[in-house]
């Protein structure tokens, strides 16, 4: 994930977690409610993000196994080949 991108991620990630908050922190709801809606809230998030940081951990592994098998390639191809005599 580029740098860029990463703040984007985490820049929506967070302005989300803040508006949740405060819609429901100014509704008109009892304390229990609130308490109830931010708690469901939260683990809707917290899902969210471990599933898209799994995501990314997955094609951080495909980028990292490819870039292997291009290395291993290469060197395999630079590696003169011993000639054999019978």
């Amino acid at each position: 994930m580029s740098s860029s991108n990463g703040k984007i991620f985490f820049g929506f990630i967070f302005g989300a977690a803040v508006g949740v908050a405060a819609g429901l922190l100014f509704a008109p709801s009892s304390g229990d409610e609130t308490r109830k809606k931010l708690k469901e809230k939260g683990k809707e998030y917290s899902d969210e993000l471990a599933k898209q940081f799994s995501d990314k951990i997955d094609e951080l592994k495909d980028y990292v196994s490819d870039k292997t098998e291009d290395a291993k390639a290469r060197i395999k191809k630079a590696m003169p080949e011993e000639k054999m005599e019978a």
